[in-house]
């Protein structure tokens, strides 16, 4: 007995000691400063000390589970002021989980956290060689290596709050909570200039720190690269950490204060100073300093004046909630008119907002009355600037005079909207149009008598002259229309070829007043003529900042050619592909935000459209760079037009080798869903800087997207990233951009997520889970039977996908 007493006591000594020695939390104990793996738990484990598993040396901050403001029942993985409660940095913003999910720091140095088996937020370190884990003085979660060096950290991963000492550098975003219409604030480095952005469709700046008064300017130059809090400052620095510029949001106040910038749900950034005895003290200074300023103040429609007072316009006065009377004036069933806004109106991104076209009044309000997407016009009349608004939030109104002439589109009111005496002048409309329709049914009188004589005389008139005149005449309300003499003298003869596609070639061309253009000249009358009428009438009435803007059309006689505006910097794939003269290359951000803008202005086409357009040809060809590397989708020459009813559409097969969807291949029935598989491609192309199928390359690496996934899954993400990049630390959003590229690339275009899904995905909105391993077309599919592909399509297709002309296509269409 005395045997088997002292042996059960040895094994509860033994195990006593495993507990006490293992990282393993199995108490609610919080840990200080710095801690090893392995820890596991849940906020269960560590209810009693409020969520808190981890404090600072100081204990001035905390990190741990911390309730959902929306939901008490769910809990976000947060750094925590102690004193104030203040919460700091959220890993898990927008996946809350319940009190059983896992905080995991596991024996492979990877920190993440479960909602039930799937994993909703990751540091992305397992193999990187983290020893531990510290909770720093200032706030930041640092990872580090055994020699200490800062594998992740927290402060490069800001959410909507910045902290002192905390480097906010190009390509870091502070992004708001959703505020009450849904709207998220983003404030960032672009071009060495802070910017606070709006996340509507067309993202609308509506601050810069460049044009702020309250700004003190320490140093001449204006290219910002990094911004710090420091004590009751806020600083701007350029790339040699010289400073810029600062400002001042408080009096002198100790070294030791805590001041934190915090981007709210309102879309002001303040400043407030969170203080050792609990209390939080703000300060006055805010910015933008005016609150009618923000995009929402008042709600859209809305016209903000002096403190925060909301009225409705004068043409909206009589409609319920200030509405316009549509969700949007493209699928409107009632009458659309643009109205004159309010004297002295004002909006707030049109200080910073690139303006749509310089003009004259006229000319603006017909390109708003031909663009379905504008919901209301500003015409600057001093200078012609005129901006069309896809989107609208609230209207600003001063005693100061801006000298903007505004237009709102509203549903039609039978004319209950007219000024004083407007009886009389509908009198008067009324005879005029009574004149003008007896000129009208005389001219066409005259013009049939005189057809029907030409008819007897020249019988053997050709179509082709027929169809050029009826084709002229439906292009009412087009861009510009340039006579060939035109395109002729800017071009000098067509002397400078920047390109060759599919229907002609592109060569560059300068107008008398220094405009440049790159004027596309369509070859052969067959599918170039198709292609002509589709880039007129669907580009024509399209604004989107990352889609080219056609300028203008030659129309004359057997020419047919198109004016885009003039994109310095070409294609992406000489900058890609390494062919560019200079030997530049692009580094990671331009090549994320390259991707992104793309994913926008395929997402516009796909969901924002009076109809739905398919592109059918993305490729980095038709992805054009300006002199600030500002992409532009191009060439809409193969865009497909779909109705909303339409989920798919048989068409023939078009596009270009490589970048064809498997639906494509097979003739079977396409969607949008096409062009999010082409975008795969093109992203993993800029990911890489390589071309998909690269015959060259070892058998490995012969296919890239095949080659990234198996990358992927073995945590080698700097093998699929461009060896011409520089970049010490893989930055999170490569992880982002594979992961989406290999879902846009699934077989099964089902899977595939929409472009604005993709959109939401590249800015981080959403959490991009690892994609399926056996459902992206790889080398594999040549050798698979082409029936089981077309089994799977619509059973109404309209060829056999067994037959050898679909043999033949998967040949010419393959990845090369």
């Amino acid at each position: 007995m005395g045997k088997q007493w002292s042996l059960s006591s040895g094994m509860n000594t033994l195990f006593l000691f495993f507990l006490l020695s293992s990282e393993l939390v199995l108490t609610s104990i919080p840990k200080v400063g710095k801690v090893s793996p392995v820890i596991e738990g849940s906020q269960m484990n560590w209810i009693d000390r409020n969520g808190i598993f981890l404090v600072s040396n100081k204990g001035e901050f905390g990190f741990g589970f911390v309730t959902s403001p929306n939901d008490t029942t769910l809990f976000l993985l947060a750094i925590v002021h102690m004193d104030s409660t203040k919460v700091v940095w959220v890993a898990n913003r927008a996946l809350p989980v319940s009190n059983s999910d896992k905080f995991v720091f596991d024996e492979k140095g990877n920190v993440f956290l479960q909602k039930g088996a799937s994993v909703v937020w990751s540091t992305r370190t397992s193999g990187k060689g983290v020893s531990s884990m510290e909770l720093k003085d200032t706030g930041n979660l640092v990872l580090l290596g055994s020699d200490s060096r800062v594998i992740w950290q927290s402060f490069s991963h800001p959410t909507d709050t910045l902290l002192p000492m905390q480097d906010f550098i190009e390509g870091m975003k502070l992004v708001s909570e959703p505020g009450s219409n849904n709207l998220t604030y983003v404030l960032q480095i672009q071009s060495g200039n802070v910017l606070l952005s709006t996340s509507l469709q067309t993202p609308q700046p509506y601050w810069s720190m460049k044009k702020d008064s309250r700004r003190i300017i320490n140093k001449n130059g204006d290219l910002v690269a990094s911004a710090t809090l420091n004590a009751s400052s806020w600083r701007f620095y350029d790339e040699t950490k010289s400073l810029l510029w600062h400002f001042d949001f408080a009096e002198e106040s100790s070294a030791n204060a805590t001041w934190i910038a915090v981007l709210g749900s309102d879309g002001l950034i303040t400043f407030s100073n969170l203080q050792s005895g609990g209390s939080i003290v703000a300060s006055s200074i805010k910015i933008p300093q005016d609150s009618c300023s923000t995009p929402e103040p008042c709600g859209p429609y809305n016209i903000c004046t002096g403190d925060k007072k909301c009225t409705c316009p004068s043409v909206l006065s009589s409609s319920p909630n200030c509405k316009p009377g549509f969700v949007s004036p493209c699928n409107s069933k009632g009458v659309v008119e643009l109205l004159k806004g309010d004297d002295g109106l004002n909006y707030f991104a049109l200080e910073l907002l690139p303006p749509s076209s310089k003009t004259d009044l006229i000319g603006c309000k017909t390109s708003c009355s031909a663009n379905c997407s504008c919901l209301a016009m500003f015409f600057h009349n001093s200078s012609g600037k005129c901006f069309l608004l896809d989107s609208i939030g609230s209207f600003e109104k001063s005693n100061e005079d801006y000298g903007f002439v505004s237009y709102i589109k509203v549903v039609s009111s039978n004319g209950n909207t007219g000024d004083s005496g407007s009886r009389y002048m509908q009198t008067i409309v009324v005879v005029i149009i009574v004149i003008i329709t007896l000129f009208v049914i005389s001219g066409m009188l005259f013009l049939a008598h005189s057809c029907f004589w030409k008819k007897q005389d020249f019988p053997e008139s050709t179509q082709e002259n027929s169809e050029d005149y009826n084709f002229s005449e439906c292009l009412t309300g087009m861009p510009i229309r340039y006579s060939y003499n035109d395109l002729e003298t800017a071009t000098r003869n067509f002397s400078v070829k920047l390109g060759q596609g599919g229907f002609g070639s592109v060569y560059k061309g300068v107008l008398p007043d220094g405009t440049q253009l790159a004027v596309k000249k369509l070859e052969g009358i067959g599918q170039g003529k198709k292609e002509f009428s589709v880039e007129v009438s669907i580009i024509g009435s399209i604004h989107h900042n990352h889609l080219v803007r056609l300028k203008g059309f030659c129309a004359e006689g057997s020419y047919r050619l198109l004016a885009y505006e003039y994109m310095a910097n070409g294609s992406l794939d000489k900058w890609i592909f390494n062919r560019h003269k200079e030997g530049f290359v692009l580094n990671w951000d331009t090549r994320y935000n390259i991707a992104l803008g793309t994913a926008k202005g395929l997402a516009y086409l796909h969901e924002h459209c009076d109809s739905k357009i398919i592109h059918c040809d993305i490729k980095p060809e038709n992805v054009l760079l300006d002199d600030n590397f500002l992409v532009k989708v191009s060439d809409f020459g193969l865009a497909k037009l779909m109705t909303r009813e339409q989920s798919h559409v048989f068409t023939t097969i078009r596009g270009t080798r490589g970048y064809l969807a498997p639906e494509w291949i097979t003739n079977c029935a396409i969607s949008e869903k096409s062009d999010v598989y082409s975008f795969g491609i093109v992203l993993l192309e800029i990911i890489g800087g390589r071309k998909n199928y690269d015959p060259s390359e070892t058998s490995e690496k012969t296919h890239f997207p095949s080659f990234a996934f198996k990358k992927m899954e073995e945590g080698k993400m700097r093998e699929i990233l461009d060896s011409k990049v520089d970049t010490r630390e893989i930055d999170e959003r490569v992880h982002t951009a594979v992961k989406v590229a290999l879902w846009c690339i699934q077989e099964d275009m089902s899977l595939r997520p929409s472009m604005t899904k993709v959109v939401q995905m590249l800015e981080g909105l959403c959490t991009v889970p690892n994609p399926p391993s056996c459902s992206f077309l790889g080398s594999s599919f040549y050798s698979t039977s082409l029936k089981s592909m077309s089994e799977s399509c619509t059973p109404s297709g309209p060829s056999d996908c067994n037959s050898d002309a679909n043999l033949s296509t998967v040949r010419l269409s393959g990845p090369r």
